[in-house]
């Protein structure tokens, strides 16, 4: 099965017929194949996806329709002209939900000179990409079946030579949870998450994200970026006093326990995130898309502004410190609806949905 735009621009798609064979005697029970050609809107098609929603043939809205969709294929083919096409990893856009590695959502990204690859969890809820760095006790493999495990490679400054630690002056070290190290003239940092006692911390250094356009094959993209060195096995107060780290230091909470054990890809809004430096260097517009599959499934992508008929739903700005938060109106459990307002953060790197009453309440008494 294969889709074609006709010369008005609209959607049509193809089924192809072939011949019947009898599979033990090999023998033809037609001689000519071909195939048939429905219009998206037709029928024949509708019944085919079972897609709800689509006008009736021949009346005004489904001509309405159709003339909808030929101005914005013409428009999205514009588009494409005049900016840049959506990016993503090198390797392929597909992400994976890993149950035994907390239910997050993982790709596989490639750092550096020479580019290594590692698991890292998607995290839209935090700003920093970081890696595990220099360490002796941070994860090397996991199982991923009884006798099958996936090596973990941990990321090294000193093996990159695209690799040069945020000096002290940089702009991105001037926050509340970084500071300078006086000795190694490098920025530092320390990050807190939702989870109890989770927190990785280390230094910022400078190197090469590998990624590639979206198409088969890809064009490679090579873009620099600021990431987090996390060193495993130092303690904490060594950090700030001491001198005898060189990445970083620690990882503590789900990040030893089987959570995001290869690094942790920071999808905020912050400037330190991946898809603001994409877009403050030029590389793609400020936006990513993201979409999940029911078996786990999915893939990520840089630049993608959506199209222009899409339902959209508005993030509520807090400027001290903005996240993907929106607000949720109404709640329906089975056939009971409530209305009721309340905002929430949408987080990829949180496997449980977190309410406060009386949403919860609603919730529980619904389904009990």
């Amino acid at each position: 099965m294969c889709f074609k735009e006709s010369v008005f621009g609209s959607c049509l798609i193809l089924i192809a017929f072939a011949c019947w064979f009898n599979a033990k005697s090999g023998e033809a029970f037609g001689t000519t194949f071909g195939f048939d050609i429905h219009h998206r809107y037709s029928d024949t098609v509708k019944e085919f996806l079972n897609l709800d929603g689509l006008p009736e043939k021949g009346t005004v809205d489904y001509y309405t329709a159709m003339a909808h969709r030929d101005h914005l294929l013409k428009g999205r083919r514009l588009a494409t002209t005049t900016t840049n096409p959506p990016i993503t990893f090198f390797g392929g856009n597909e992400t994976l939900q890993i149950p035994s590695l907390g239910f997050l959502h993982y790709s596989v990204v490639t750092v550096g000179t020479p580019p290594v690859e590692y698991l890292v969890a998607l995290d839209t809820g935090s700003d920093l990409f970081w890696l595990p760095c220099d360490c002796t006790n941070c994860a090397r493999s996991f199982n991923v079946t009884r006798g099958k495990s996936v090596k973990l490679n941990i990321y090294s400054p000193s093996t990159s030579t695209t690799s040069a630690p945020v000096p002290c002056n940089s702009t991105i070290c001037v926050r509340p949870q970084r500071r300078c190290s006086i000795r190694l003239n490098a920025c530092a940092y320390q990050e807190v998450y939702l989870s109890a006692n989770t927190s990785t911390t280390g230094i910022l250094v400078d190197d090469v994200l590998h990624l590639g356009t979206d198409t088969d094959p890809q064009d490679p993209v090579d873009a620099p970026i600021t990431l987090g060195g996390a060193k495993c096995n130092k303690p904490l107060l060594d950090f700030f006093f001491f001198s005898g780290f060189r990445c970083g230091i620690i990882q503590t909470g789900d990040f030893l326990e089987g959570a995001a054990i290869n690094g942790l890809f920071g999808l905020g809004m912050d400037n330190i995130s991946v898809p603001s430096i994409l877009a403050s260097k030029g590389f793609t517009s400020n936006s990513f898309s993201m979409c999940f599959d029911p078996e786990g499934v999915g893939r990520i992508e840089f630049g993608d502004k959506g199209s222009a008929d899409q339902q959209v739903t508005p993030f509520n700005l807090r400027q001290s410190y903005p996240t993907y938060n929106v607000t949720v109106k109404q709640i329906a459990v089975e056939k009971n609806v409530t209305d009721i307002e309340f905002s929430a953060i949408f987080d990829t790197g949180t496997s449980f949905a977190y309410l406060n009453d009386p949403a919860y309440s609603v919730i529980a008494q619904g389904v009990s």
